[in-house]
Formats: structure tokens, sequence, C-alpha cells
């Protein structure tokens, strides 16, 4: 088992950002491939244990071939995701090799469900509502009569991105307490309403004011993924702890800079897409001028909302013990994100804003 990671205010070496954003116009040297980008700030986190990250992704190979959960030409793309990678950098404290898979699952499905409902690979945003809807109940079952749920169940059976949704929580589910998978359902609702959002802009041709593309940020984030740390731990943070406002604003916060990371290391790769993605740096656009300006005004808006969260994160500290466990796990999951995406090198490549 990991040991937990913290990241605290103590710990900031934020880099100058380059430009007009660097500290007395300083140079910056452009960023080698895995480099993280210049001025970003996250703490560093050590590689992850390469066994561990082997056994997860041979595990998850099989999993997808077993249950098979997406169609067989994305079979490839989905099994190279570096899911094995990410979980062992996303959950430092976990409790046995089977808790550290139910998130791997959960993390594969998510992709699955992305991709085939919502983007990349024949997702759309027309009609994505009531697909949702249906993927939501293969998390949350539909509770049917008069042979209607034969129905349902055949449909979701039939159906490889739902049987992904519905195999990840029935190995989540054996490895979680009842409150946590609610705790994940609603997340999981949270998530979908937020791609409705994004949706909808799509549907508009409408590019959203900034504060309109953050709030949808803070639902259509890797959210479902940070709060089942406790889970993955292998302990439970009391409901009446986790719901309090200010641990929520804890987990809203480190949520939201998980995926602003996430806009900022994917910026190139959606620019080249046929209908690119909303991100923050497109949102930024009308606000600064140029291309350029927008993503370092998108690094240093990334960089607000880390420094928000670690101190939010240092004020709850001491008031529960489990608390602070789980705060370190957050803690871990956004710096273990961040790993990820920095060296993922085949998959991201950074913007030349900094020749």
């Amino acid at each position: 088992m990991g040991a937990p990671v913290q990241a605290g205010a103590s710990d900031r070496t934020e880099a100058p950002a380059p430009g007009a954003h660097s500290t007395e116009g300083a140079a910056v040297a452009p960023p080698r491939p895995g480099d993280p980008i210049p001025g970003l700030y996250c703490p560093a986190v050590p590689e992850p244990d390469a066994a561990t990250v082997a056994e997860v992704d041979a595990r998850i190979a099989e999993w997808v071939a077993r249950e098979d959960v997406c169609p067989p030409q994305w079979r490839d793309g989905l099994v190279g995701f570096g899911v094995g990678r990410a979980v062992v950098l996303q959950y430092p404290d976990f409790a046995t090799i089977d808790h550290l898979m139910a998130a791997a699952e959960l993390l594969a499905a998510e992709n699955v469900i992305d991709d085939c409902y919502v983007e990349d690979f024949g997702g759309s945003p027309e009609g994505l509502g009531a697909r949702l809807v249906i993927a939501q109940s293969a998390l949350d079952p539909a509770h049917l009569t008069s042979g209607y749920d034969l129905d349902w169940e055949k449909g979701v059976q039939a159906d490889e991105a739902l049987r992904s949704y519905r195999t990840a929580m029935r190995d989540f589910a054996a490895i979680a307490t009842p409150a946590q998978a609610d705790r994940f359902r609603h997340d999981m609702a949270r998530l979908h309403l937020g791609y409705l959002a994004e949706a909808t802009w799509k549907l508009d041709g409408r590019v959203p004011a900034v504060w309109e593309y953050l709030t949808m940020r803070q639902f259509n984030n890797f959210r479902p993924c940070l709060t089942i740390t406790d889970s993955v731990a292998g302990y439970e943070l009391p409901a009446e702890v986790y719901a309090r406002p200010d641990v929520q604003r804890a987990v809203a916060l480190a949520s939201n800079a998980t995926t602003l990371v996430n806009d900022l290391y994917s910026y190139t790769k959606e620019l080249r897409m046929q209908h690119p993605h909303l991100n923050l740096p497109l949102v930024l656009l009308p606000e600064t001028g140029d291309a350029r300006s927008a993503y370092l005004r998108a690094v240093e808006v990334h960089n607000d909302v880390m420094h928000a969260f670690e101190d939010d994160a240092s004020r709850l500290r001491g008031r529960h013990p489990q608390l602070d466990r789980f705060l370190d796990g957050l803690a871990a999951w956004v710096t273990g994100n961040h790993r990820w995406h920095q060296t993922n090198t085949d998959r991201y490549t950074l913007p030349d804003y900094w020749t």
C-alpha cells in the first residue's frame, strides 16, 4: 500500500509564467517533451511503482476483453490509455490491488461513455440527454414492472458502453460501503449534467462567458474520481463530515484544478480535432485578444484554483482524523493527475508559446 501524499502552501515553488505574465519579463525556456507547463503550479510527485502499474494494466486489459465493454475497434485505444499509470499515481493510499482495480475500472468506463456517447468516437450533442439518462441507470438501476424490467436489462446488456458502467459499478460496490456507492452515483449525475451544459453550447454555436464555463466545469470535471479516495483506501469519511459546506468547497476546488490541467495539456490535441472542444484558453480568447495570452491567462486561473484548494485544505486540517486523510487523498489525486498529463507525451503536446 502506498503512503498518502500531502501538498500544502509551504510546498509552493511556482515557476514564472512567460511573456506578459512573467516576473519582470524574465525569459522562460521552451518546455521539452515531458516537462510541466511553464508557470503551472502543482507539487511534484515521484514515479509510480512499475510493477503495480503493469499489474493494473494487465488486469484492465483482461476486464475489457472479458466484459466486452467497448467496441472492438476501440479496444486497443482504451487498453493503451494508461489507466494503470494513472490510478497508481492518483491513489497512492490504496488498501489492496482489488481496491485500486475498482478505481481503474471506473476510470476506464467513464472514458468509454465519454468517447461513445459524448464526443470523440461516435458521440454527439444531439440526443445526448436521453443517452445519459440510460447510462445513469447502469449505475443507479431502474426499478420497473410488468416485464419492462426485462426490457431494461436487455437494453443495458446490449450496449458495450452501458456494460462498462454496469460492471465497473458492480466491482466498486463490492469494495465500498452503500453510502460511498450512493455518493459516487450522485457525483456521476453531476458529471452528466455538466456534459449536457457543454452539449447545449455546441448545439447553439455559442462560446460561454468565462464565469459560465468555469461553473460548468464544476460539474463536468474529475470529481467522481476524487471523491472515491476513501473507498480505494479502505475507510469511509462520515457523511456528516463530507457534506459540510467547507469540505464540499475543498472537493470542488480540487476537482476543478484537475480538469483545468486537462484543458491546458489537451489544448493542442483538441485544436487539431474536426470539431474543437471548449476549453478554458478558448473561452478566454475574447477577453485576452490572442491565443497565447489566453493560454497563459488560463495557467494563472488554474494556479488561483490550486492555491485556493491548498489554503482551504490547510484550514480544515486537525478537525477530524479521517478528514485529514481524505484531504491527503484529494491532494494526491490532484498531483498524480498532473504528473500523468505532463508525462503522457504520446497523447499530449504543448503549444509553441515559449520560443
